[in-house]
């Protein structure tokens, strides 16, 4: 059996730069159509949404920002804190 270095004895999702390849994928397809918005319609919000989704997107060691996001509200809005005086 042959075992691989890099990346992750082969078994690691593909990747580009900031993104996994499915949401850079997703995203260029959303900057060309924000662009054709733009230029043809004057419509900004396609790019603004498509700014949002790339942000949310971003993936650093397996976690992305809307992971981040989510683990936040969870903890400061709908978990029961506890709080232990002694």
């Amino acid at each position: 059996m042959t075992i691989y270095l890099y990346p992750q004895n082969l078994k690691a999702t593909a990747s580009l730069w900031l993104w996994g390849m499915r949401d850079f994928v997703i995203l260029c397809i959303g900057a060309l159509l924000s662009v054709v918005c733009l230029v043809y319609a004057g419509l900004v919000f396609p790019a603004a949404v498509t700014l949002c989704f790339g942000f949310l997107t971003i993936r650093v060691e397996e976690t992305t920002m809307m992971d981040y996001l989510g683990w936040a509200a969870r903890f400061f809005l709908t978990a029961q804190q506890t709080y232990v005086w002694r």
